[in-house]
């Protein structure tokens, strides 16, 4: 049995918005995961009020539990009813909250939702290869290695190497 968690996973609340958009458009924590482009205040607010309206998306701030403080936010996107698949994503936006062991938590919250309330069999992932700290968070989390794909990516003037990650039901599930 786990011990009680110093994070949760919440619906995200409009005050959190003013956080997220922070997050997206610092350069050096978009750069770990994608692309850097700047995202407008307009663009942001019609994503967040979108959000409530897509179905294939479940999505969750990551809150400290004593103090109810955003750290992050996760998701899984393109749910697929027929697959039973979907993929994760996590943030921790706040940088003194990072290497605490929050974002394996915060994975494993988002696998048992995904695998016990969403009943999804498969859910995987995309990290850049040289994102070392990324990936012993997805391998504590049970995430394995599938694949890599070669040059997938064109970041700040170079190409980099995306692995692909994923976990299967059973290799979560051990009830």
């Amino acid at each position: 049995m786990r011990q009680p968690t110093p994070i949760l996973l919440a619906p995200l609340r409009n005050e959190d918005q003013a956080a997220l958009f922070s997050w997206i458009n610092d350069r050096a924590l978009r750069l770990m995961n994608a692309p850097y482009r700047p995202v407008h205040a307009e663009e942001h607010r019609a994503w967040f009020e979108a959000l409530p309206r897509r179905s294939e998306l479940a999505i969750f701030g990551i809150r400290l539990a004593e103090t109810d403080r955003l750290i992050g936010s996760c998701q899984l996107h393109g749910i697929h009813a027929v697959h039973r698949s979907a993929e994760l994503q996590i943030r921790i936006g706040e940088a003194g909250e990072r290497g605490k062991g929050y974002g394996v938590e915060a994975i494993r919250l988002l696998l048992d939702f995904a695998f016990k309330d969403l009943n999804l069999h498969r859910v995987y992932l995309h990290v850049f290869a040289d994102n070392s700290a990324a990936i012993r968070c997805y391998q504590k989390a049970g995430f394995v290695r599938e694949g890599l794909l070669r040059q997938a990516a064109h970041i700040d003037g170079r190409y980099v190497d995306i692995a692909v990650m994923a976990i299967l039901r059973g290799e979560h599930l051990h009830d």
